[in-house]
C-alpha cells in the first residue's frame, strides 16, 4: 500500500510537472507572436500614435472603413472583432494606453451590446495566454467566476478553451502563420451574399454598463475624444425602439441605426456590406471629422 501512495504521489508530481512545462512553452509562443490578431497586436506592441481607433463588435469590424479616415489625412487603425462585447473592448483600451499609445479619437461602436456585460468566451480566451504576464488582464479577469482556475491551475486555461488557444494556435503563432485580421488596417469588408435578413430586439434591455464605463473613465483620464455610436440594421427589425432606449440611458451616444437605407447595402441584418459601410463611413467623416 505503501508503495502504491508513493507511485501515486510521483506520477501526480510528474503531472504536475509536465502541465507546468507546457503551460510555459504555450505561453512562450504568444509573449513571441504580434500578427495572428488584435489582441497579440497590442499585447506585444510598444507606443503608436493612431488620430482614429475604432473599438467594438463585428459591428465595428464590418462598418468603419480605416482606409477612408486615412485618405483623409487620419492616422487610423480599427480594432473591432466579431463576436466581442463591451468586457474585450474596455481591456482592449487599458491595454492600448498600458503601452503608451496616443490616441486622438476613439470611435466605439455601443449599441446591441450594451444589453450585457458578459465576456464573450471565444474572444475573451485570446487575452488568457497573457493573464501571469499583465497585472492589467489578471485585474479584468479577477471578477469572473472561474478566475482561480485560469489564473492559478497550470495549463487549465488552455484545454478549457482549446479551439481557440489550443496547441493549433500556439503552433500557428509559432511559425508565425499570419492571419487576414490585420489587413486593410483592420475593416473587414462583407460582400453581397445575404444572411438573414431579419431581426428581432424586443428582448433586448440597454443597462448602465459598466464597462462603457470603464471606457467613458480611460478616454476621460488620457485626453482622448470619445465618440460612441449606434450603426445601421435593415429595414426588417422588430423592436427598433431598442435604440431610443439606449439614448434613455445614454443621451451621448450618437443614433445612427437608419443612416444608411436599403437593404440591398447590407449583407445580414446587423452588417452592412462594403458598399453600405463606404457610405456610412462617409457619413461619420463628414459629421464628426469635416474640418
Amino acid at each position: 500500500m505503501k508503495k502504491f501512495l508513493i507511485f501515486i504521489a510521483k506520477m501526480m508530481l510528474l503531472l504536475l510537472l509536465i502541465v507546468v512545462v507546457l503551460d510555459f512553452c504555450y505561453t512562450g509562443a504568444y509573449l513571441k507572436s504580434d500578427h495572428r490578431g488584435k489582441i497579440d497586436y497590442i499585447y506585444n506592441s510598444k507606443a503608436k500614435d493612431y488620430d482614429v481607433a475604432i473599438l467594438g463588435s463585428s459591428r465595428a469590424n464590418n462598418h468603419f472603413v480605416a482606409q477612408m479616415f486615412e485618405d483623409k489625412g487620419l492616422k487610423t487603425f480599427n480594432f473591432g472583432m466579431s463576436g466581442s462585447h463591451l468586457f474585450e473592448a474596455s481591456l482592449m483600451l487599458k491595454l492600448m494606453v498600458e503601452r503608451e499609445y496616443k490616441i486622438k479619437n476613439l470611435i466605439i461602436e455601443t449599441d446591441l451590446n450594451l444589453s450585457n456585460e458578459h465576456r464573450a468566451d471565444g474572444i475573451a480566451a485570446r487575452f488568457l495566454p497573457y493573464i501571469h504576464d499583465s497585472k492589467t488582464i489578471k485585474e479584468h479577469f479577477a471578477r469572473e467566476k472561474d478566475f482561480y482556475e485560469l489564473y492559478y491551475i497550470p495549463f487549465y486555461r488552455y484545454v478549457a478553451f482549446d479551439s481557440k488557444i489550443g496547441f493549433r494556435e500556439m503552433f500557428f503563432n509559432t511559425i508565425q502563420k499570419k492571419t487576414s485580421h490585420l489587413e486593410n488596417k483592420g475593416y473587414y469588408a462583407l460582400g453581397n451574399k445575404k444572411g438573414n435578413m431579419e431581426n428581432d430586439l424586443r428582448a433586448l434591455k440597454p443597462m448602465h454598463n459598466k464597462y462603457y464605463e470603464e471606457i467613458k473613465q480611460i478616454c476621460a483620464a488620457n485626453k482622448i475624444h470619445l465618440i460612441a455610436l449606434m450603426t445601421p440594421m435593415c429595414s426588417n427589425v422588430k423592436g427598433m425602439d431598442y435604440f431610443e432606449k439606449v439614448n434613455e440611458v445614454y443621451p451621448e451616444i450618437h443614433n445612427y441605426e437608419n443612416a444608411v437605407q436599403g437593404d440591398h447595402y447590407f449583407s445580414s441584418c446587423g452588417h452592412m456590406n462594403d458598399t453600405g459601410a463606404r457610405m456610412f463611413t462617409a457619413r461619420i467623416l463628414k459629421d464628426f471629422f469635416n474640418k
